[in-house]
């Protein structure tokens, strides 16, 4: 029986796949919100050099993670199943994440014992993004898989953003929770990264044996990668979509990386990264059911167009608000934030699949491993590039790096270049992919012809 044949979904294997996105949301915010922080003020790593730290594992990331879904695609015309790969990354992610956060206490201030351990916080996030490219494509993949009906495959994502926002609430609200728990400092990171890798370990098995009942067809025979983009390239819903959600995921990443500096330099307390966090991500689990009947009722674009705006809107609305030090004003606003930040979740994944399901009629091969792997690499550089991008603020603002052992006063350009950073520049990176959800809603009322048939 295929995924195909299926009905409506039971709750358990809604649940069987939503749940790796507890382990997926944990990476995906956790180096974001706190390993720039870690390196500036744990290891006293200067900002520049930090923000390549966090850069580079990221670049490669995006090279892999389309060779990694023409991989998925092979594996499933050769075995019906992408498990073998969900294993791999479940049983690898855990360990390398924990490793970025237990730099040998041998390693000590200066700028030897900084770039040090740079280096070492650096090579284990390459680690660390190997592994979870090896599971996060063919996870991505699975929804395109398990029904044919646009309307359960809603129901498939609306389960896996609920569990991303129970990943990323683990990440932003207990993560720093954890170090403040275990003593704070260098000491207190390391415990987290353990803590925190084995919440992700028990998430990403779970899922990797939740799934093993979905089919995976893509096509009647192996492609190689280069024949497999080849296809995919004509596919132009697919990569409008995908330049808005690239855009949208890097403005979040900044905002993410900001939030312990705006808490420690704006609002006087680094404790209030957690409050911030769980404002922006604990809406989501009630938002999400709200934007899925929104998008039944007026449509799916229409509401991921609102949903983009207002998100650019409360962005800009906290600028008075943080520079006042207004704290409820802040806390009310990001909660705001995190309304809209449900549907940027909820509605571009839920549209993946249609352009995939759609380009299959076009080509004849349902690649779904071929368009996440570009999706997850497209999403990796966002969320990469948003921390370097805020580093860069830092840097240009003036922003000086010291351990938290030996703090120093920030001038007053570095205290507005991370206002600015944590609110004007999501804002305006919100309004830059208007245009894209724009071009899809268009693209997808009037989809490319199907192509003559291709050698591959």
């Amino acid at each position: 029986m295929t995924a195909a044949d299926i009905g409506r979904l039971g709750r358990g294997r809604l649940l069987g796949y939503g749940v790796g996105s507890v382990g997926t949301g944990v990476f995906s915010a956790v180096p974001g919100l706190l390993l720039l922080y870690y390196l500036t003020d744990m290891l006293g790593v200067p900002a520049a050099v930090a923000g390549a730290v966090l850069v580079a594992p990221k670049i490669w990331d995006v090279l892999l993670n389309p060779l990694v879904g023409a991989a998925s695609d092979r594996e499933a015309v050769r075995t019906g199943r992408r498990t073998r790969l969900l294993a791999v990354g479940a049983a690898t992610l855990p360990v390398t994440f924990a490793l970025m956060f237990a730099v040998p206490s041998g390693v000590t201030g200066g700028i030897t014992g900084g770039i040090t351990g740079a280096a070492w916080s650096g090579v284990a996030f390459l680690l660390a993004a190997t592994a979870f490219a090896s599971f996060q494509v063919p996870y991505v993949a699975l929804p395109a898989e398990m029904s044919a009906s646009p309307a359960e495959r809603t129901r498939i994502m609306s389960w896996r953003v609920v569990c991303l926002t129970v990943g990323i609430l683990v990440a932003g609200g207990l993560a720093p929770a954890v170090v403040d728990l275990a003593g704070g400092g260098r000491p207190g990171y390391a415990v987290m990264g353990v803590a925190i890798g084995l919440v992700m370990a028990a998430a990403l098995v779970a899922a990797t044996l939740g799934t093993r009942w979905v089919s995976s067809r893509p096509g009647p025979r192996q492609l190689g990668p280069a024949a497999a983009f080849r296809l995919a390239r004509g596919n132009r819903p697919f990569f409008a979509l995908l330049a808005a959600f690239v855009t949208q995921a890097l403005g979040v990443a900044v905002m993410l990386a900001g939030a312990p500096y705006v808490a420690s330099y704006r609002l006087g307390d680094y404790g209030l990264t957690s409050v911030m966090f769980v404002c922006l991500v604990g809406p989501s689990m009630l938002a999400v059911p709200a934007w899925a009947r929104l998008a039944r009722a007026y449509g799916t674009v229409r509401c991921y167009l609102a949903a983009s705006a207002g998100f650019a809107a409360v962005a800009l609305a906290l600028v008075p608000a943080i520079a006042a030090g207004s704290l409820a004003a802040t806390l009310a606003l990001t909660a705001l934030a995190g309304v809209c930040y449900a549907a940027l979740q909820l509605l571009p994944l839920s549209l993946l699949p249609d352009t995939v399901h759609a380009d299959a009629a076009r080509t004849g091969h349902a690649q779904a491993g071929a368009f996440t792997g570009l999706w997850t690499a497209g999403e990796t550089a966002g969320l990469a590039l948003g921390p370097g991008l805020f580093a860069l603020v830092l840097a240009l603002s003036g922003f000086v790096s010291a351990p938290v052992e030996s703090p120093v006063a920030q001038p007053a350009g570095a205290l507005t270049g991370l206002l600015l950073g944590f609110t004007a520049l999501p804002a305006a990176l919100m309004l830059i992919s208007l245009p894209f959800v724009v071009r899809y809603g268009r693209l997808a009322l009037d989809p490319a012809p199907a192509p003559a048939k291709e050698t591959v």
